[in-house]
């Protein structure tokens, strides 16, 4: 799975990572709804840095689309409501 991160690249996470990530998205979401700012920012923060460390950079040089567009950090609230799907979050449900 190709992951963006708003102004900081793409990584290629396997499909181990990419479940994981799935459970980021779910309490994202979970905190974005609820308004909870600290905690969205404290996961957000855990989420970027898990794709950092779990994911293979994709070369600036190769061009291929996104599957999952991750906010940068320093978004807001209301800016973050722009990535988030109403009904899944940043990335479409997972099969079982």
């Amino acid at each position: 799975m190709i992951v963006r991160i708003s102004g900081s690249g793409q990584y290629d996470l396997d499909d181990t990572a990419a479940h994981r990530l799935h459970d980021f998205d779910l309490h994202l979401t979970e905190a974005l709804h609820a308004g909870q700012e600290a905690e969205f920012h404290r996961l957000l923060h855990e989420t970027i840095t898990y794709i950092r460390e779990h994911g293979q950079p994709v070369p600036a040089s190769e061009v291929v689309p996104s599957e999952v567009i991750v906010p940068p950090e320093d978004v807001t609230l209301a800016e973050a409501r722009s990535f988030f799907d109403e009904d899944s979050g940043l990335m479409d449900p997972l099969p079982a």
